[in-house]
């Protein structure tokens, strides 16, 4: 076991757990004779006693990380764990894990109510477009919390967890594609998801963030903070300075990095302009740094030791990464049914097999080419893998040849451009012949941006669910989107979004 735990749990009743659980699990006591043990040999279970049991079942089979057995086995310990919720500062990482529960919880009892009335698509697809928003709650556990505690060494727990979080994330999409093409069988089947959602999220608050809090450091906690804005949050709005990671905490570090730079600059090995000899050229590692940050396409490197290693830290990153996966392995950073193909991937360039390995995700609105490369020495020998990950949407529309130099449209306006804008004619003016009549379900986004620019920065003050105009992926999606999608992917009402739009057009 690891020594965390060594340290902080009695291993005498960690025993009397661990043989109670596993009796239970092979079917050799019943539920009540395992609550009547815990009761009268344990009392009042801790939830990091339990979340250490789970550590010690290293064993991983198969059967044990189905959600059923997952089910029982938190039946096991109903009323005999203390779970009551701890009092954490404003915006404690954990802190907004139980916000973003409470709003889910109200998305769950909105469902129930709406299983009593009249069965309406639009209202199931509304709710359900703001339910997808647990994707944001599952990918900072995943690159965040689970990161850190592995590498404490609680693993077990989190790769259960991992494919629960998945297994639910897979039945919301599937269930919402049956909205229009299955009405019975949508709604015989949401029972079953919220009891699945309410399962995750009493496993999350009686093991997860006590365990997380127990174990991780508020130095550590700090430093996640970063990492979590930038990812996002589910249903909650989180102020940038109340996620940004507390400069008081890290003094100490400071002023010991200083030192530290003063002395490697003395013997001119800490300077970021010092250039250094590459394969085919001069950089220094300021350079270097930004040309990285400036990469056109996605690059993650993990070494011959299978541990993640770089990134790129782009604007424009197409999936969320946090700094947490560094130092992490590579398997835990996937989820447990893709895991094979990451170790099949690198036991054939380990070998000298294969040396490359393609993948890539074709949907209507957008196109992702995937490589892996094996790297490898001047000697042959394998150091390791690079994954470059690209949004070739843009690229596939290309047609013809364009030889002459030609800006995007999508690029900013020159300042001259702006001055002379501003002098000559409202940024707002309403172009001759528009009539906010002809708003509709079929109305362009695109369209719409291109006769009021001005929009585009009102949108998300009407739904915040707009503010993605303002991400990388607007270039993908405005041209594509109409009022109907803008309606379906905010929650929001279309005659409403109409009414808003038209308001601030009319307003101008």
């Amino acid at each position: 076991m690891n020594n965390y735990f060594d340290d902080n749990v009695d291993k005498k009743r960690l025993e009397l757990i661990l043989d109670i659980k596993l009796k239970y699990a092979h079917n050799e006591i019943s539920l009540e004779e395992g609550r009547k043990e815990i009761r009268e040999k344990l009392g009042k279970v801790s939830a990091m006693e339990v979340a250490a049991t789970e550590q010690e079942l290293l064993k991983f089979e198969k059967d044990q990380c189905q959600k059923e057995d997952i089910q029982a086995m938190t039946a096991l310990f109903e009323d005999l764990v203390d779970y009551s919720r701890p009092e954490l500062e404003e915006g404690h990482p954990i802190l907004h894990y139980y916000m973003e529960n409470d709003e889910l919880r109200k998305i769950l009892l909105s469902i129930e109510e709406l299983m009593t009335k009249p069965f309406i698509p639009n209202q199931w697809y509304e709710i359900y477009d703001k339910l997808s928003k647990i994707r944001l709650h599952f990918s900072r556990k995943q690159n965040q919390l689970y990161s850190v505690l592995e590498k404490k060494g609680f693993t077990r727990p989190t790769t259960t967890m991992w494919t629960l979080d998945d297994f639910i994330r897979d039945e919301i999409r599937d269930l919402r594609s049956l909205i229009d093409k299955d009405e019975a069988g949508f709604l015989a089947e949401q029972k079953t998801l919220i009891d699945d959602i309410r399962d995750l999220v009493e496993k999350e608050e009686q093991i997860l963030f006590p365990t997380s809090l127990s174990m991780i450091s508020q130095e550590e906690f700090e430093e996640m903070k970063e990492g979590d804005l930038e990812i996002g949050f589910a249903w909650i709005e989180v102020k940038k300075d109340e996620a940004s990671p507390k400069k008081g905490l890290t003094s100490g570090n400071s002023e010991f990095m200083n030192d530290l730079s003063r002395l490697l600059s003395k013997y001119q090995l800490g300077d970021k302009t010092q250039e250094l000899d590459v394969k085919t050229g001069v950089l220094s590692l300021e350079q270097i740094n930004l040309i990285y940050q400036h990469m056109p396409v996605d690059l993650s490197f993990v070494d011959e030791n299978e541990i993640v290693k770089f990134y790129t830290d782009t604007k424009h990153r197409i999936f969320p990464r946090s700094k947490n996966v560094i130092g992490r392995d590579v398997k835990n950073c996937h989820p447990r049914n893709s895991v094979h193909i990451v170790e099949e991937i690198i036991e054939k360039f380990r070998s000298g097999e294969q040396s490359e390995a393609e993948f890539w995700i074709n949907k209507p609105e957008i196109f992702l080419y995937i490589k892996y490369i094996a790297i490898r020495d001047e000697e042959g020998r394998f150091r390791g893998v690079l994954e470059m990950m690209q949004d070739c949407t843009h690229i596939r529309k290309l047609e013809g040849s364009q030889t002459l130099l030609q800006w995007s449209s999508e690029n900013e306006t020159s300042k001259e451009e702006i001055v002379e804008t501003e002098v000559t004619e409202p940024v707002h003016a309403k172009p001759e012949g528009f009539s906010t009549k002809e708003l509709n379900e079929n109305t362009k986004l695109s369209d719409l941006l291109k006769a009021f620019p001005g929009l585009k920065e009102e949108l998300p003050k009407i739904n915040p669910a707009f503010k993605m105009l303002h991400s990388p992926l607007a270039r993908v999606l405005i041209p594509t989107a109409t009022i109907k999608i803008m309606s379906e992917r905010s929650g929001m009402n279309m005659d409403e979004l109409i009414q808003k739009i038209t308001q601030y057009i009319e307003e101008r």
